[in-house]
């Protein structure tokens, strides 16, 4: 029993915070969630539940009511003999059994589940909320949209419901779309087979199947994503570009690049989000040791020299650099970046969108850049000895210059530009720092678990608590992890690396004399965060390859 003044303080917290009674009850250390689950279990005569009995997945994918479920954080687990059984974690919500009886037709008999447990499931199924999104549209089953019929490539572009906004198709496509926000999804794939279609997320770098509509969908699904990325949807036989934006409230649009590419079996389209407000511009929080951070801020502070970021597709390059030229971002400094294309849009700064169709590319913007004053110049990828040379002299002529580069390492990124056509004396009067980065996903703090099998040729210590991930992960993660962490190799380019590079020095020997003069390498970054708990061994396997 709660005592009066607890009873104040819960009404005062919920009336404040907007949380429902258990949440309330948890939030203020009251009951734990089990304690919580048996108390009303024992007030309302309804049994106790465990979700991981239960395949509700298919079931909430069948009915089409994601509304209903999050506005009531009410799950389906089973139908059976027209009798659907629900686990709720607050019984008084005395309209979960009216909504749900009227949007399905069937009896309702509620369950109850630990609300931590169901706050989780119902999060791995929609994602987290949209602030102020608004519910426009009724959410589409799965039955209804097996029911629209094959239509040929000659039919297609004659299909009245494909320009509308209401129609089933439009509807399961910004379902997808909204479900990819949820989920902070950064890329959607849609990919056309010869029997089945199916529909991928990339939610902290790995792609994860969320539907397969029917296959014979295809044509109406890639014609939709065109028409919204004003594509021709005329044009099967070559790739084309596009953009889509997405209005989630009345503040806030999200951009997503639209490629669309010929296949076997039709087109498949791949959706970029480009979210400038979800990008994450503090750099203690992107991973990098304390002394890797003071080296990439003592290159900033520098007045002339280069600066660059190297690592594969999706490794946080655009981040990392976006954090150094935040940093840089006043009032006294001219900042321009020429980029392809626009990823974060940064107040105070002159961003450039290349268009190398038209003969704009980068080394084009960067000569124009010259001509403009400015004191930092960002360019979004060398990619040929023209900008290669440009970004250079730039560097050596009182200018801070910021790229990108797709080496493995530091020390590849050395020899590649040399490799370009770079004389070695340009390279070492004019680089400041390397920075070569890999992404790994982090370990949820309240789900990980000790993990004892690690290999001892890592050289693990008893002292050392290293994790592994929870596969069934929590209400505050997906599969035992949630978001991503930065691993670093910082070369900073000294007097020995320069003297080195003159000498035509090996890719082995400059990463050595690098290393002899405290370069930390990708894998020793990656052990470092495995000994901190961060991340797991088996993430760092898939990174670095172990």
């Amino acid at each position: 029993m709660l005592s009066l003044t607890q009873e104040q303080a819960l009404v005062e917290h919920m009336n404040a915070s907007g949380l429902s009674v258990p949440e309330a009850l948890f939030d203020l250390g009251l009951f734990s969630a089990n304690t919580l689950t048996d108390h009303l279990s024992a007030i309302f005569g309804l049994p106790e539940t465990n979700l991981d009995h239960y395949d509700y997945h298919d079931l909430c994918q069948k009915l089409g009511l994601r509304e209903l479920i999050t506005r009531h954080q009410a799950l389906p687990i089973s139908s059976h003999d027209h009798v659907l059984t629900i686990a709720v974690s607050d019984p008084t919500h005395l309209l979960i059994e009216d909504d749900f009886r009227f949007a399905t037709g069937h009896q309702v008999e509620l369950v109850l589940a630990n609300f931590k447990t169901l706050q989780g499931a119902i999060r791995r199924l929609y994602g987290h909320s949209i602030q102020g999104a608004q519910q426009t549209q009724k959410e589409i089953s799965q039955e209804e949209l097996a029911n629209l019929i094959e239509v040929s490539e000659d039919e297609i572009e004659n299909i009245e419901d494909l320009s509308q906004d209401d129609s089933p198709v439009s509807r399961f496509i910004n379902q997808v779309l909204l479900d990819a926000v949820r989920k902070k999804a950064s890329d959607i794939h849609f990919e056309p087979y010869e029997d089945n279609y199916r529909i991928r997320l990339r939610c902290d770098g790995i792609l994860v199947e969320t539907q397969q509509p029917a296959s014979h969908l295809s044509r109406r699904l890639s014609a939709r994503l065109k028409i919204l990325a004003k594509l021709d949807i005329s044009e099967r036989r070559l790739p084309q570009d596009g953009r889509i934006k997405l209005r989630l409230n009345q503040d806030n649009a999200l951009d997503l690049r639209v490629s669309s590419l010929p296949t076997l079996w039709g087109e498949k389209i791949v959706l970029r989000l480009l979210d400038s407000s979800a990008a994450n511009l503090d750099i203690d929080t992107l991973g990098y040791n304390s002394e890797q951070k003071q080296l990439y801020l003592n290159a900033l502070k520098k007045p002339q020299g280069m600066i660059l970021m190297t690592g594969p597709t999706g490794s946080g390059k655009t981040v990392s650099l976006y954090t150094g030229l935040r940093i840089l971002n006043t009032s006294e400094v001219n900042i321009s970046t020429a980029e392809d294309p626009v990823e974060i849009n940064l107040s105070g700064i002159n961003q450039v969108q290349v268009k190398p169709k038209i003969g704009f590319g980068f080394a084009e913007a960067l000569r124009s850049f010259l001509r403009q004053d400015p004191d930092v110049v960002m360019v979004g990828e060398i990619r040929d000895l023209e900008t290669a040379e440009i970004a250079v002299k730039a560097a050596q002529t009182g200018h801070l210059v910021l790229s990108t580069l797709h080496t493995n390492s530091a020390a590849e990124t050395v020899v590649r530009l040399s490799n370009m056509g770079i004389e070695a004396f340009n390279l070492a009067s004019s680089l400041s720092l390397i920075i070569a980065q890999r992404l790994a996903r982090r370990l949820c703090e309240h789900c990980r678990q000790p993990d004892t099998n690690t290999p001892l040729h890592l050289e693990i210590s008893a002292e050392d608590r290293i994790y592994r991930a929870n596969p069934k992960g929590c209400s505050e993660c997906t599969g035992g992890y949630s978001g991503r962490v930065g691993i670093y190799e910082v070369m900073e380019f000294n007097s020995d690396l320069s003297e080195a590079l003159i000498k035509g020095a090996s890719i082995n020997q400059i990463e050595q004399l690098a290393q002899k003069n405290g370069m930390q390498n990708l894998h020793s970054s990656g052990i470092e965060k495995l000994k901190q708990g961060t991340t797991s061994y088996r993430e760092l396997q898939r990174v670095l390859y172990f």
